[in-house]
């Protein structure tokens, strides 16, 4: 009898496992490139993945979606976009029908605030979060990679960078752009000392993070002068630490 509860509660704990997905989030400080998307293909796991584009916060720039098509025309993958500026008569799924189908999903850069706002209003970010937990990667830089943490810097308002509040599937703050622009820097430390900010990651263009399960798994650039910090308070002074990386080829 003890025996028989035994191989009946192994079959239970390992169908628990086998159900278990891993989640992988792979923020980058910029607009993706072919190395970054050779990296989501590896995380998807397919030989052939479908990826999503997220146009949003460019308002579905056509021009956005063009360099899209055109950066994985020679990658294995099955490529798709999905815009917010559609109708009932153009488009006969539902936002989680497409979206929920994908292996991955990129989210492009531009104003990140718009985006969030246009995500809750159409219940986006609802379905991005299933799709977290359902094991479909989640990338994108600028604002495809503010939008995935607690908070951060953006230029989405006038005059003066802002905070923004992203979807808070990662718990630390971010700041994109760290080397494009100078102001960015002293702007994000200046908030985690405030406390407006918690501790969080800084990347440069050209190099990011993949996060698996809500943490660090793997820092990547294209090359050595392009960097991923932890920037955080110690002793009332902000400390920012350089993460060492893998340069991808």
């Amino acid at each position: 009898m003890k025996r028989t509860f035994l191989l009946y509660l192994a079959v239970i704990l390992l169908s628990g496992t086998a159900y278990c997905q891993d989640q992988y989030i792979f923020p980058f400080g910029s607009g993706p490139n072919k190395l970054f998307m050779k990296e989501i293909i590896q995380l998807t796991g397919k030989e052939r993945p479908k990826i999503c584009y997220l146009p949003t916060a460019s308002g579905d720039s056509e021009r956005g979606i063009i360099r899209w098509y055109e950066l994985v025309n020679d990658l294995p993958v099955e490529p798709y976009v999905q815009g917010v500026w559609i109708s009932s008569y153009r488009q006969k799924q539902t936002f989680e029908e497409v979206l929920l189908s994908m292996d991955a999903i990129v989210v492009g850069g531009g104003n990140t605030l718009n985006m969030i706002a246009i995500w809750k209003a159409q219940g986006i970010d609802k379905v991005l979060k299933k799709a977290l937990e359902k094991g479909i990667v989640l990338a994108g830089g600028s604002a495809g990679s503010l939008c995935w943490f607690d908070n951060g810097t953006t230029d989405s308002r006038p005059i003066e960078l802002s905070v923004v509040e992203g979807l808070g599937f990662l718990p630390y703050s971010h700041s994109p752009h760290y080397d494009g622009e100078e102001f960015r820097r002293p702007v994000y430390h200046e908030n985690i000392k405030k406390g407006v900010f918690k501790a969080g990651y800084a990347m440069d263009n050209n190099a990011g993070i993949i996060f698996k399960n809500g943490k660090p798994f793997k820092v990547v650039s294209i090359d050595e002068k392009y960097n991923c910090y932890f920037v955080s308070l110690k002793d009332g002074e902000v400390v920012e630490e350089k993460l060492d990386h893998i340069i991808l080829q």
